[in-house]
């Protein structure tokens, strides 16, 4: 018999799994909602508490002991994601940190992206992706009155690099790297062959905490995301800047007091993530993926959206990082989302926040992570089934 990662996994999943108190409490309830937001291991809610409890101060505002350790874990923070994203040159980059990926891809359009547009220039926006990677860049369009152009998508909802070009006007692109409906990978190192000089800023929010993200290879200008999707405390996020195409990257306007509980927990949880060892969490949570499509496969009554040769464990194309969205032929996905709830069942029902080139219709998003397990896909499974009509 052949050795799925879920049954190689299975012991080391079952040790972090029960490093998660919030999931331990709740033993008759699956949490299955991890893109909008990650359950916490307990070494992240000590580092804070630790923190709170042995050195709470404010960064940068004072010289006394505790405030000067502040500051140090404030700069030692950013030092640790640059080395979480593999960065080939920490002494030329620049990180920001913000309350998340919203917050941090405004920023790099309105501070960085703004001062540099005129007249005749345009930006490549994914309107098909989360409205945090298209509304900011619109906003900044309109703001210098340049055109907007939006990016191809082919048939396997990933970009359309065939169709995709760029002029010596195009000032950026925004791309995702896993796309937060369709769980895919949006293959972005592809896009530096076609646009060698054009800045790339990447959403990470899917893919940070998930997968191993190394900017050396993917080459791209700017990295954001939300530090609460990835085992990290709500409202923190960061953006990380290369600095090589195009002027420096730097914060605009007065700077106030950072989150520094959120800051210090962002760091545990990357801390947290390289200890239980991404490439484990990323087969783990695909092989969840492939055994809740292939399940859903059999079922008439469900479609699951997204790239349907991506459903299986053979398939020949990019497999899905977790997230598998789908819709019932005749329940409404609200109502489907509260039927699945009063089983212990926490799904996400809506239109998930997509782009106006999006889903028109609301659907059901499933977002697995290391705490799931497949006695927890197989029992919504049997939920789904009981509704297979």
């Amino acid at each position: 018999m052949t050795v799925t990662a879920l049954d190689d996994l299975a012991g080391w999943q079952r040790g972090l799994r029960a490093q998660f108190p919030m999931i331990a409490a709740n033993p008759d309830v699956a949490y299955l909602d991890s893109a909008a937001t990650s359950q916490k291991p307990q070494a992240v809610l000590d580092a804070v508490i630790t923190y709170l409890t042995t050195g709470n101060a404010n960064a940068a505002r004072g010289t006394y002991p505790w405030a000067n350790r502040t500051t140090a874990r404030i700069e030692q923070a950013r030092d640790r994601l640059r080395r979480f994203l593999g960065d080939p040159a920490p002494a030329e980059s620049t990180v920001q940190f913000v309350s998340g990926a919203t917050e941090g891809l405004r920023a790099v359009a309105r501070d960085w992206l703004l001062p540099q547009l005129r007249d005749g220039d345009e930006i490549l926006v994914p309107f098909a992706d989360h409205n945090a990677n298209s509304m900011p860049w619109v906003e900044a369009a309109t703001m210098a009155g340049i055109s907007v152009r939006a990016i191809p998508y082919d048939a396997a909802h990933d970009y359309d690099h065939r169709r995709l070009t760029v002029s010596p006007r195009t000032r950026m692109i925004a791309a995702t790297h896993v796309h937060h409906v369709y769980g895919s990978d949006m293959n972005v190192h592809r896009l530096r062959a076609i646009a060698p000089g054009v800045p790339i800023c990447l959403d990470a929010a899917q893919s940070f905490g998930h997968i191993p993200i190394s900017v050396a290879e993917l080459d791209v200008d700017f990295v954001v995301f939300s530090g609460h999707k990835a085992m990290a405390l709500p409202g923190t996020g960061a953006i990380w800047a290369r600095n090589r195409r195009g002027p420096a990257y730097r914060p605009a306007g007065w700077i106030g007091s950072p989150n520094t509980s959120g800051i210090i927990s962002l760091a545990a949880a990357m801390d947290w993530l390289d200890a239980a060892g991404l490439d484990r969490i990323a087969r783990w949570n695909q092989a969840l993926g492939v055994r809740l499509t292939e399940g859903l496969s059999k079922m008439p009554a469900y479609e699951v959206l997204g790239c349907q040769r991506s459903l299986t464990a053979d398939s020949m194309v990019q497999q899905r990082h977790g997230i598998v969205t789908f819709r019932h032929h005749s329940i409404g996905s609200n109502d489907l989302g509260f039927i699945l709830a009063s089983d212990g069942l926490l799904v996400r029902a809506d239109d998930h926040c997509q782009g106006a080139q999006g889903e028109k219709t609301a659907s059901v998003r499933v977002s697995l992570h290391v705490y799931n397990t497949p006695e927890e896909v197989d029992r919504l499974l049997e939920a789904l089934s009981r509704l297979d009509h």
